[in-house]
Formats: structure tokens, C-alpha cells, sequence
């Protein structure tokens, strides 16, 4: 069934996209690769059919979005949408399970794990690599560490105080109790930081999965990548035009996909519809920088060759949680083969939310990071429901942002 969210007078449509008009099309099939999110994948179809009605209002367009259907076989969540006659298959690729599986790991595991991660990545000079690439991303990244560390400590401290604070005639018996009373009070601080503003075990745990895909000790997400790859293979030909939405740790992951299918069909994307690819809040570099990920080195360098996939590079600075400087190949030590690959969209944070917005959300991480997915607050400022459901094809995006401008995006890197 179908809910219609929003119907409003027309208005903020670019003389850019009047321009485009007649490269309009009627039907897509959009691919979206979620994050290192555990999140049942109802959440982002509640997501998205809040934003179509916040960007319905704003752009002046009836967007009509069905409700979700799982696959048979559990592999996917898909709705239909329907906005200024374009009908697009939205089908969420799930993985959720895979982190579930990872997130959270237990005290023990963290415990055992973090400073052998750290000691690898600062040893390999992984972690003045990142820096260098990422400043932002790594201050992020190494500080949720440090501050796991220093909790540790906190937890040591407290314990030895109360073992300390025990009546003489028991000494030194409680000294034996500091190690569990420790870790009881660890679970606490952890329950206390999974949360905003912190989110110390998400960020430690997706660290963990990043950097142990990278030495292939994941050895669970190569199948289901293998079956998504065959998922969007099957879809070519079904469409006008099919895109792949790769997002935050999808960005590395929707391009092993990509190059699985090219894999299998050298062919695909040269051949009637249209194929492209958006990575959105990107963090390849995080993967690509880990001297243990050669295997995905060699996928982004052969995705790299592969021009009929168009490849859009959504960046927005002022998101921490992403890394937005160089050419992504170029930031994994590697030489681009084209250096109009990928097309960069620069997206300042006042296309998408007010000053007052700004000011209330900048330093809830996961919420900017999500933010270039949701409804712009502008009428002609980048928008992602309005370019997924729209009728100007996403590869058109490509072609005009190749000489895109990153002058306004750099304005808002002091966020």
C-alpha cells in the first residue's frame, strides 16, 4: 500500500534540472548498503519516508513510498517509490546480522583486543597514515580509544580504592576482589558511554570489525557480499537506470561488491541501463590505509578502471565520522588510473540544515553522519530523497560534477 506524504505548489526545481528534462527516465532500482549499524532495517525505511515527506513539502512534489517487504529469503528489505513519474525499486541490501554478531563484544573481548589493535596500526604507521588522511575521522577514532583506556584505568582505580577502604583485619583478601570489581564496574561505564555523545562501544567495536575484515578474519561477509553482487547483476536491463548506494563502512564494502560483479560480467554497466555507484560518508581510506587490506586495494584499483560504473564521491567536511580529502585511490597509496573517477558532489552543511540546526546537532556524531541521507532544509540545496527518487537519472550527477567546485565545501570545514 501505498502513503502518499506529501502534495505541494512547485517549487525549487533548478533551471539546471529543467535542463536535464529531457533525459528524464520512469523507472530505477536503487541498491542501498547500510553502515556498521545493528539496527533492524525497518529503521531506515522509517528513515526515509519521514525525509520523503519533509523533502516532498519542500520541493513541491507528490512522493509516494510503500510500505517494506522482505525478501523470501531474508536477504533484503525493498519499497516502492513513486515521485514526478519515476517509479524506483528502493532495496536495502542487510548485513545487520554480521554486525550483530561483532556489536557489542564482550568487556573480555575488547579488553584483550584494543591494545593489541592500537599497538598494530601505531607499529605499521597505519595511524600516522590515517592522520594524515583523515585528521578529523582519526581524532575521532584514536580519542573513542583513548577514552575506552582511560576508563579502563578509572575502573583499576575505583576498584583498588574500595580494596583499599576494607577494614585492616581483612587485609590483603580484598586485593584479590580489585580484578572482578574492575570489570563489573567497566560493563557499568560502558553502558553509560554506548550512547551520544560518546558512543565509545560502537566506535571501538566497528574499529575492531574494520581492521579484522582487513585481515580476513571476517570470513562471514564474503558470501553475503558475493550474494549481493549477484542481486544487483540480476538487475541490469530491469531499470532505466540502477545505482548502488554504498554508506559510511558500505563505501569500502558496495565497492568489493561492485567489483564481484564486474568479476562475474566484465560487461556490466556497458550494456542498456546505466550503472552507477555512491559512496556517501565515506571511509575508504579507514580499510584502505591498513597495510593487512591488499585484497581490497586490488578491488578499489580494478573499480577504479572500470569507467562504464559511474562513481559519485559524495563529501561533506563538517561529517567527522567520514573522510573527505584526496582522491580516495590516491589516499590508499595508490596511483588513480582515471583521474575523473570518482566524481566529487562537495556539500556544505547550510544545503541541508539552518544555522539554529547546526548549532543543536554538530556534535552528535551518528546524527551528521546520517545527515547528507536525510531531507535538505534548502529548496535547491543537495538532497539525497530528492536525487533516489527524482526524475534526473544519478548518472547525469556524475558527468556535471566533474568539475566540481570543493571551494564551497572547504568554506564549511570549520564546522
Amino acid at each position: 500500500m501505498l502513503a502518499h506524504v506529501a502534495d505541494a505548489p512547485a517549487q525549487g526545481r533548478t533551471a539546471e534540472s529543467a535542463g536535464n528534462a529531457s533525459r528524464t527516465l520512469t523507472s530505477r532500482i536503487v541498491f542501498y548498503l547500510p553502515g556498521f549499524d545493528p539496527r533492524e532495517p525497518e529503521t531506515y525505511w522509517g528513515l526515509f519516508r519521514r525525509e520523503a515527506r519533509l523533502t516532498a513539502a519542500r520541493r513541491g512534489a507528490e512522493i509516494a513510498v510503500s510500505d517494506p517487504v522482505r525478501s523470501a529469503d531474508g536477504l533484503d528489505l525493498a519499497w516502492t517509490v513513486r515521485a514526478r513519474g519515476v517509479s524506483t525499486r528502493y532495496v536495502l541490501l542487510r548485513w545487520e546480522d554480521i554486525v550483530r554478531a561483532r556489536f557489542p563484544q564482550s568487556n573480555w573481548a575488547r579488553l584483550r583486543g584494543v591494545p593489541t589493535l592500537l599497538w598494530r596500526l601505531w607499529h605499521t604507521g597505519y595511524a600516522a597514515d590515517l592522520r594524515r588522511e583523515g585528521r578529523r575521522f582519526s581524532t575521532v577514532i584514536f580519542g573513542v580509544h583513548a577514552i575506552y583506556l582511560a576508563l579502563v584505568l578509572v575502573s583499576l582505580a575505583l576498584a583498588g580504592t574500595l580494596a583499599a577502604l576494607a577494614p585492616a583485619v581483612l587485609q590483603p583478601w580484598p586485593l584479590l576482589a580489585v580484578p572482578p570489581v574492575a570489570y563489573a564496574i567497566l560493563v557499568g561505564l560502558m553502558r553509560l558511554t554506548l550512547g551520544r555523545p560518546f558512543y565509545v562501544p560502537h566506535l571501538v567495536d566497528d574499529t575492531a570489525f574494520t581492521h579484522a575484515y582487513a585481515a580476513g578474519r571476517v570470513p562471514e561477509v564474503s558470501p553475503r557480499l558475493d550474494a549481493f553482487a549477484a542481486r544487483i547483476r540480476a538487475a541490469e536491463g530491469a531499470a532505466d537506470e540502477v545505482v548502488v548506494v554504498g554508506h559510511s563502512s558500505s563505501s569500502f564494502l558496495g565497492i568489493e561488491v561492485m567489483d564481484r560483479v564486474l568479476a562475474r560480467d566484465p560487461g556490466f554497466g556497458d550494456r542498456g541501463s546505466p550503472v552507477s555507484f555512491v559512496s556517501i560518508g565515506s571511509v575508504i581510506p579507514w580499510l584502505g590505509l591498513d597495510p593487512a587490506a591488499r585484497g581490497f586495494r586490488d578491488a578499489l584499483l580494478r573499480f577504479g578502471r572500470a569507467r562504464q560504473i559511474r562513481w559519485i564521491d559524495v563529501r561533506a567536511p563538517w561529517d567527522w565520522l567520514s573522510i573527505h580529502g584526496q582522491n580516495p585511490l590516491a589516499a590508499c597509496a595508490l596511483v588513480p588510473p582515471d583521474p575523473e573517477r570518482p566524481a566529487v558532489v562537495g556539500v556544505m552543511i547550510s544545503d541541508l540544515i539552518t544555522g539554529a540546526d547546526v548549532s543543536r546537532r554538530q556534535w552528535n556524531l551518528f546524527q551528521m553522519h546520517f545527515q547528507l541521507l536525510m531531507a535538505s532544509q534548502s529548496v535547491d540545496g543537495f538532497d539525497y530523497l530528492d536525487l533516489m527518487t527524482g526524475p534526473e537519472p544519478v548518472h547525469d550527477l556524475a558527468a556535471r560534477s566533474r568539475d566540481n567546485d570543493l571551494s564551497r565545501a572547504a568554506r564549511d570545514a570549520g564546522l
